[in-house]
C-alpha cells in the first residue's frame, strides 16, 4: 500500500465539488446525474489514493459499490436502521431507486477507464 498524493488531491477536489452540489443545488441534471457520475470518480480516486491496484479491478469494485447502494434504495434500509431522518445517511445512500443513476455510474466508470488507459499509454 502506497499513498498517492495525486489521486488524493483529486479525491478532495471531487469531495468538495460533491458537497457544493449537495448544499447549493436541490435538483436538476447537475444534482441528480452529474453528482452520481462524479460519485464514482470520487470513490475511485479515494481507493487509488491508498491502493495501487489495477485500474480495471478498482473501477469494477467502485461500480459494484455504486450499484449495491442504488439497489439498496429498493429496500427500507434507512428505515430499518432508523436513519430515515438522518440527512447525511439520505445523501450517501439516497432515497429512491433510479435506473438513470446506474447509467451515470456506468458512464463514470467508463470515463475512468478511458482516462487511465490514456495515462498508461503516455507513461
Amino acid at each position: 500500500m502506497k499513498f498517492n498524493k495525486t489521486y488524493f488531491l483529486l479525491f478532495v477536489l471531487l469531495f468538495l465539488t460533491e458537497i457544493a452540489i449537495a448544499v447549493y443545488l436541490n435538483g436538476g441534471f447537475i444534482r441528480h446525474t452529474l453528482g452520481d457520475f462524479l460519485a464514482v470518480l470520487l470513490l475511485y480516486c479515494f481507493f487509488k489514493s491508498f491502493w495501487d491496484a489495477n485500474p480495471w479491478v478498482v473501477a469494477f469494485m467502485v461500480l459494484i459499490i455504486a450499484f449495491t447502494i442504488e439497489f439498496l434504495q429498493l429496500t427500507k434500509l434507512l428505515s430499518t436502521l432508523h436513519l430515515e431522518e438522518n440527512k447525511m445517511a439520505r445523501i450517501v445512500f439516497g432515497q429512491s431507486f433510479d435506473p438513470n443513476d446506474l447509467l451515470a455510474y456506468t458512464l463514470g466508470v467508463v470515463t475512468i477507464l478511458i482516462l487511465e488507459l490514456k495515462l498508461l499509454k503516455q507513461s
